[in-house]
């Protein structure tokens, strides 16, 4: 008898516990299918109207007796466009031969209610007719013409530039790369803007591991908005707290389309004139099209000049303030007696006098930039000049340091990159407040320094200081130097494959 209560006990027991796991599974199912009903919304035009209510530019009218309603903002549709495609055809349609019609037509059928309001903020016209739902491209953004671009200017070349609208920058690329092999992934960034995002690359020819680790790394930025490339890189930085950029931007079709050639990926923002180029090296801030569109022997000549002018740039004003403070033996016996009349009645130290000149300079670069162009120039020039004589004259700063600071700003201008060029003012501070307090030993000590801090770093995983470190000599003919094309190999498959099995 205890036996039989027992085995009963144990029926009960099991009934118990198939009734809480079928109970649980249809819990389960049921959040399941009401997530998977709050992912995927129907689009309604109630909703529609609902959620795009309170917006100046919003446009909505009926057809038909109010069979047929259509949904639109003003602003981003052109209106020659919209009248001609969809507003005289609406008048003459029947409801009946409607569907007909545009069957026949290049119009898209959407029922998710997230892809019809992001259709409505690209410029399409939703239309409204019983169940079935159209979003029609009448889009007319008003966009920049193509002009040259006035921060990256070439002597030689195409003077052509990238401006703010996506497709037109599309368009100029395409111009240039006319085969199949150019791919484009289409992206989305920002939770409130929606930003596109447009990867491009030349398959067979750019590395595929590359192109799928910037796509991850991109769908993996969580912000508000996006607002332009130079934004968006920051984000995506492999190192945010170095002074040094590490994604190559410009607004040339032509730089860009060199960059596919040469196996790398591009990335287009759109409302940016900006594209971003990945992976990008140190040396490729030093490049300039005029390097490629004239004599090898003269390119390189010019490339090995901005070399040059970055050590002047970065050493020359430190190296002043290091001798005028503790190595007098280095300079000429001439040359010492101009410079100590020079600094005779200047009541500061040398580093004080140096930083406070700097500043000034970047002070007038700064005015010279944000002020019209005209005035900007004068700017410039007139008060260079001015503040300069003006200093001397009142024994703030001697004549020396004012040539010094002059060389060393102009050869900061050489720098192609503007991006470049204000990252290395910034590192001259620290050469110059390091001369101040150690003398040679602080410039090599920082120079040092500032090499262990550009070989650590990487673009995408990929080296920053590549062909130097890693080490690569064959690709010194088009990073150090540039030289014959014969032996540059530019664009080929071969020397993006070779340059991955050595790294590997």
């Amino acid at each position: 008898m205890g036996r039989f209560r027992t085995i009963v006990k144990k029926i009960f027991l099991q009934k118990d516990t198939d009734f809480v796991n079928l109970h649980n599974t249809h819990h389960l199912n049921s959040n399941k299918q009401a997530s998977n009903e709050e992912t995927i919304s129907e689009a309604t035009f109630e909703k529609t109207l609902a959620e795009l209510e309170d917006c100046f530019d919003l446009v909505h009218r009926s057809f038909n007796q109010d069979e047929i309603h259509i949904i639109y903002l003003n602003s981003l549709v052109d209106s020659k466009t919209l009248e001609w495609e969809i507003l005289s055809p609406l008048r003459e349609m029947s409801f009946d031969n409607l569907e007909k019609s545009f069957q026949q037509s290049l119009f898209k059928r959407e029922n998710n209610q997230e892809d019809v309001i992001n259709g409505i903020l690209d410029g399409n016209v939703s239309m409204f007719a019983g169940e079935n739902i159209y979003l029609i491209n009448v889009s007319g953004f008003e966009e920049r013409s193509i002009s040259q671009s006035e921060t990256e200017t070439v002597i030689n070349g195409p003077h052509d530039s990238f401006n703010e609208a996506l497709k037109t920058n599309v368009s100029l690329i395409r111009r240039r790369v006319r085969s199949p092999r150019l791919k484009m992934i289409k992206l989305s960034v920002g939770e409130i803007s929606k930003t596109k995002v447009l990867l491009i690359y030349i398959e067979g020819i750019a590395n595929m591991d590359i192109v799928n680790h910037l796509k991850e790394r991109i769908q993996s930025v969580k912000v508000d908005s996006i607002t332009d490339t130079n934004v968006l890189i920051q984000i995506i930085d492999d190192h945010q707290l170095s002074p040094f950029p590490q994604f190559y931007t410009t607004e040339r079709p032509d730089i860009a389309v060199t960059k596919l050639y040469a196996g790398k990926i591009i990335g287009l923002v759109d409302d940016s004139p900006n594209i971003f180029c990945t992976p990008s090296n140190f040396f490729d801030f030093f490049e300039s099209p005029d390097d490629y569109n004239q004599r090898w022997i003269i390119g390189t000549g010019v490339r090995i000049l901005r070399y040059l002018a970055l050590f002047i740039t970065l050493i020359l004003t430190a190296f002043y303030v290091s001798i005028c403070t503790y190595h007098y033996e280095m300079i000429p016996q001439s040359l010492l007696q101009s410079i100590m009349q020079s600094r005779s009645r200047v009541p500061f130290p040398p580093i004080f006098e140096a930083i406070l000149l700097e500043i000034v300079i970047e002070l007038l670069r700064e005015a010279g930039a944000r002020l019209p162009t005209k005035i900007g120039q004068t700017i410039g020039i007139v008060g260079g000049i001015v503040i300069g004589q003006a200093a001397v004259d009142a024994g703030i700063t001697s004549n020396i340091l004012i040539i010094v600071v002059a060389v060393s700003a102009i050869s900061s201008f050489i720098v192609p990159s503007y991006i470049m060029s204000a990252s290395i003012r910034i590192v001259r501070f620290l050469f110059i407040l390091m001369a101040g307090f150690l003398g040679n030993v602080g410039i090599f000590f920082t120079l040092g320094i500032l090499t262990i801090h550009l070989t650590g770093l990487t673009n995408l995983s990929s080296p920053y200081f590549m062909p130097i470190s890693p080490t690569f000599f064959k690709d010194w003919m088009d990073s150090i130097v540039r030289g014959p094309f014969y032996k540059i190999k530019k664009g080929q498959p071969t020397m993006q494959n070779d340059g991955e099995k050595e790294r590997n």
